[in-house]
């Protein structure tokens, strides 16, 4: 197998999903036998939002021939990972090189976990939600918009309020009664909106 690891391996993040990792060769004298390529493995060692840490599974990526630089693609937003580089031949792989660490930045979340709409009255509704499953980063608000739907389905003026990423609840006031309301709800970090759900709810007729 090859004596040698690759040397000088360094990371450069692209964006939140991606990277480009590049090494120098080895000498091929010490690959002792036929270069195949190169293997990269990577691995996330924690969510940057999150502090659990589980099951840690390690990804390789291989790269035939010659190459002295790959890319990693599909990787997940505000995360800490590690990777390594070994040269490989007909034989196996060689040594790893030593680990290193990068981190990818924020990106948008995914949409709120839930949202409920209940307690219907004359003039209120009140919405309760669950925070995105993958927040990709630091929430910093929720963006709810709401409307008016008429008898013959057009969408009235569209109202729009910014809530505290802490917040789990809000009741609406001064609605109009027996009143049909679409609602569409997303959570933001500072890299922007991630994607809505959006509910239906009507305030009653009459007390």
């Amino acid at each position: 197998v090859p004596m040698v690891a690759p040397g000088n391996v360094q990371v450069h993040v692209i964006n939140s999903t991606l990277a480009k990792v590049h090494w120098d060769p080895v000498p091929l004298k010490s690959v002792r036998g036929h270069l195949q390529g190169y293997k990269v493995y990577y691995w996330k060692v924690q969510s940057l939002s999150r502090r659990s840490r589980r099951h840690i599974e390690k990804k390789i990526l291989t790269f035939r021939g010659n190459k002295t630089f790959g890319m990693l693609p599909g990787l997940e937003p505000y995360s800490s990972y590690k990777l390594n580089v070994r040269v490989v031949n007909g034989k196996g792989e060689g040594p790893a090189s030593p680990d290193k660490v990068f981190k990818t930045p924020e990106g948008v979340p995914s949409s709120p976990s839930f949202l409920k709409i209940t307690n219907p009255t004359l003039d209120s509704l009140t919405l309760e939600w669950g925070s995105p499953t993958h927040p990709n980063g630091v929430l910093t608000s929720y963006i709810l918009k709401f409307q008016p739907i008429n008898n013959t389905h057009e969408l009235g003026p569209l109202v729009e309020i910014r809530i505290p990423a802490n917040e789990s609840s809000l009741i609406l006031k001064n609605l109009n009664y027996s009143t049909r309301y679409k609602f569409y709800f997303n959570a933001q970090t500072s890299v922007g909106s991630g994607s809505q759900i959006t509910e239906e709810a009507v305030t009653i007729m009459d007390e």
